[in-house]
């Protein structure tokens, strides 16, 4: 009894330390994309790395728990593998495009696409842009509205 109490002691310690990496892992990601300069990012990268390497140790350990028959509750634990995956995936791509070089095919094709905030300031611009020709086109056309009614006033009290 006391080895499987000692043993969920262990997965429980783990699991906390995944919980507490995975955090660390998403306050970094946060770090990288919104760095100004190269050398924060770099820096940043490097940490991501380092907790990304944490992270795969405990998954190690995770699937070694996965595998042994002590373990009677897998599910948190394959829970933890997953999301510990999920995070893997997006260092990879974050590597990516880290190594991903300027003037390459991949580089060139990054740079027309724009950051997310950098879209949405087009969007909200090219959506600004729209409006104002609206109005404009509405302020002539009631310029025009009035132009004929003033003017066909005119020529009807001439008349009479």
């Amino acid at each position: 009894m006391s080895n499987a109490r000692k043993l969920q002691t262990e997965i429980d310690r783990v699991m906390k330390k995944v919980d507490e990496g995975v955090e660390l892992f998403d306050e970094i990601w946060d770090k990288v994309y919104s760095a100004e300069q190269q050398n924060q990012k770099e820096k940043y990268e490097g940490d991501l790395k380092k907790e990304i390497k944490k992270l795969q140790r405990l998954r190690d350990q995770i699937k070694t728990w996965i595998g042994s028959s002590d373990v009677k509750d897998k599910e948190p634990l394959l829970d933890a593998r997953r999301l510990i995956e999920t995070k893997m995936e997006q260092f990879k791509i974050c590597e990516k495009e880290t190594k991903t070089k300027t003037y390459s095919k991949e580089g060139l094709a990054r740079q027309e696409r724009l950051d997310p905030a950098e879209q949405a300031k087009h969007d909200t611009t090219t959506w600004m842009s729209e409006i104002v020709e609206r109005l404009s086109n509405l302020v002539d056309e009631a310029e025009v509205e009035i132009e004929k009614l003033s003017s066909g006033k005119g020529k009807k009290t001439n008349k009479h």
